[in-house]
């Protein structure tokens, strides 16, 4: 069980890899441009595309664990519709994204702060990325496809093939053609796109022989849209308190200056880098329990929970080893700027602890994933954020020391303990 483990697992690694070394790239060009308004332009414009982007990560997640059930039941034509709904849906929703772009930027700024220079160029970021919505959100629907087929391979290929091209595009644009925060923004588009054709060919590639004709009703089939809706109102509700909780951080850092702005959209690229490594084993789990659950295969399903958390605490050793020597080496890597380094140096304990603090939440998030029981998701994450994170929250300004806010941060995550109390009512 630990090949197939890692047979999923490793693929995953190295396709989420990409996409914090992506953002890291992102804030390095922005870091050498010789002001902290690019870093915090780049962070700010982030937040809202994390916002819409997360808020609709329920495409793939639920995707994902019907697919692997239907695969374990062995019914390949619900594969096929499971994928084919999810994509008509995913369209409709890019459709009034772009619809009601002025109104979500408007509403954005209202709540995100930062300087007028900050907010300025933010607001061009976001009105050339936003047009990449439809190709990043059937990006979603299509890795989770090929992931509950236990496929982790093509999605490695997309991811690897997408963000090489958005690095190489954002560099052009922004040193050759001087366009700075746009040149970043029309590089993640454009990459989106070229993503979307490459996931087409490899779906007609490897999974012809499933292609069927399709037929309304079966697209409308009522009782797997109530299914598939049910899900993914429990998983948006999750995902809308995991991106209030980032949200209120980046924008509590923001009220304060530039500066601290920058410090923290520097050092939680060292929680993105770890969640994307522990998320490749979640991604595994995504596609190994659900399909053991499929198949009412309980003996397997609780030993593929045992081994994931082991690998889990593997993860936790190498990577809280990596933060304690290299956290200011990797710093001096995204940005040249020396005071920012100097005033970062105080919050490199808590940079340390991630790792340790946060793994256990990766993991159960794939396992409940893969089965879809999303009410234990959306109940753990509520409990999280509103009995945990609010009342922190409100500690922490009340003494003053929210200016970085990491204790907050932490003890969110606490609420993930919950999650075990749910595992026995899966089956």
């Amino acid at each position: 069980m630990n090949k197939e483990i890692l047979r999923l697992a490793i693929p995953n690694i190295i396709s989420n890899i990409t996409i914090p070394i992506l953002g890291m790239v992102d804030l390095a060009l922005m870091g050498h441009l010789g002001s902290e308004v690019f870093i915090g332009a780049i962070a700010l414009g982030g937040v809202i595309f994390n916002f819409i982007y997360w808020g609709f990560s329920f495409l793939r997640m639920s995707t994902s664990g019907f697919t692997a059930q239907a695969l374990g039941k062995e019914d390949h034509q619900e594969s096929f519709y499971i994928l084919v709904r999810a994509l008509i849906i995913s369209l409709a929703i890019s459709i009034v994204i772009l619809l009601i772009q002025y109104p979500i930027e408007w509403a954005s700024f209202q709540v995100l702060g930062g300087s007028d220079e900050v907010e300025s160029l933010a607001k061009e970021y976001f009105r050339v990325r936003v047009w990449a919505a439809p190709a990043s959100l059937s990006l979603f629907v299509i890795t989770g496809w090929f992931l509950g087929m236990q496929n982790a391979k093509d999605p490695m290929i997309i991811a690897i093939t997408v963000n090489i091209i958005n690095i190489i595009l954002s560099f052009i644009f922004v040193f050759q053609f001087k366009m700075d925060v746009k040149g970043v923004a029309l590089g993640t588009a454009l990459a989106q796109y070229v993503g979307l054709i490459l996931a087409y060919f490899l779906f007609r590639k490897n999974y012809h022989q499933i292609i069927i004709k399709l037929e309304k009703k079966a697209i409308l089939n009522m009782v797997a849209l109530k299914d598939f809706f049910k899900v993914n109102s429990d998983i948006f509700i999750r995902t809308f308190c995991i991106i209030a909780v980032f949200t209120f951080f980046t924008s509590e850092s923001a009220s304060e200056n530039d500066s601290i702005l920058a410090i923290n959209s520097l050092l939680i690229q060292f929680l993105l880098f770890f969640s994307f490594f522990i998320d490749g084993f979640a991604f595994a789990g995504e596609a190994m329990a659900g399909k053991y659950y499929g198949a009412k295969d309980l003996l397997n399903f609780k030993e593929v929970v045992r081994k994931l958390f082991g690998w889990g605490v593997v993860l936790v050793v190498v990577f809280t080893i990596t933060y304690v020597f290299a956290t200011e080496f990797i710093l001096k890597l995204l940005t040249s700027n020396k005071e920012l380094i100097e005033q970062a140096r105080i919050f490199y304990p808590w940079v340390i602890a991630i790792p340790a603090i946060s793994f256990a939440s990766f993991v159960w998030d794939g396992i409940y994933i893969g089965v879809t029981a999303s009410k234990a998701m959306r109940n753990t994450m509520l409990i999280s954020s509103i009995t945990i994170s609010q009342p922190i929250l409100f500690f922490l300004k009340a003494w003053g020391t929210m200016p970085f806010g990491w204790q907050w941060l932490y003890l969110w995550e606490a609420g993930e303990l919950f999650k075990p109390f749910y595992i026995n009512q899966v089956f």
